[in-house]
């Protein structure tokens, strides 16, 4: 039977969460809000409208929801031609393909966005699927992109490893049923992932590949 490596892409993979904090801040400034970066930083990892509602409340008029996600796009867009890859990302995935996995890929990124954080990890040989924002009906901390990727994957949750370095990552990792690998790259504190269901962290792509025969991902799951 195969075995999925699910990874999340924004702070996992590619070096672009404090560019979210950045221009989710701007996005709303520009909208009159007065948002903490420390708060915002917190929520990354949200779909644009769960992240809007964590920060602002659940009280907001679709059409203002649509008007600040559409500004952070805009801003964040603006990135696009030079998003930074983290050390060995593209490494990572290409080893893990080449030990027999199948690499999918689960994220709140869609189109174009997707688009160039696929370009940044310049990594596509070794990617089987990708799930996306615009494949599911919840973002994380739901369990559906999870539960995508292993469909994508045609594996069940126990021989699956997903990996992310968010709360909001691990919550539905777990609430999938796979196990979890936190990293440390996309600046949430290990205390809070290991509390949220990862069973190992690593400090980025870079240690979990030179760590990868002691990790979850070195075993036959």
């Amino acid at each position: 039977m195969g075995r999925a490596a699910v990874f999340d892409v924004d702070g996992t993979l590619v070096d672009t969460n404090h560019l979210h904090v950045t221009t989710w801040w701007e996005a709303f400034r520009q909208a009159g809000h007065d948002v903490p970066m420390h708060a915002i930083h917190r929520a990354v990892g949200l779909a644009s409208g769960d992240l809007i509602a964590h920060l602002l409340g659940e009280e907001r008029a679709s059409d203002e929801v649509a008007a600040l996600s559409a500004s952070h796009k805009t801003l964040y867009g603006t990135y696009f031609d030079r998003l930074p890859a983290l050390r060995d990302a593209g490494r990572l995935l290409r080893r893990l393909d080449q030990d027999g996995w199948s690499v999918v890929l689960a994220t709140s990124a869609g189109g174009s966005e997707l688009a160039a954080l696929r370009r940044a990890i310049d990594a596509d040989d070794a990617i089987t699927a990708t799930a996306s924002a615009d494949d599911v009906n919840a973002g994380k901390p739901s369990p559906q992109p999870v539960e995508h990727a292993l469909d994508l994957a045609g594996v069940p949750a126990e021989r699956a490893v997903f990996v992310g370095d968010t709360v909001w990552d691990m919550r539905a990792g777990t609430r999938a049923g796979v196990r979890c690998v936190g990293v440390l790259s996309g600046g949430i504190p290990r205390a809070d992932l290991e509390a949220s269901g990862a069973e190992a962290v690593y400090r980025d792509p870079a240690h979990l590949l030179a760590s990868l025969e002691e990790s979850p991902l070195g075993a036959d799951v």
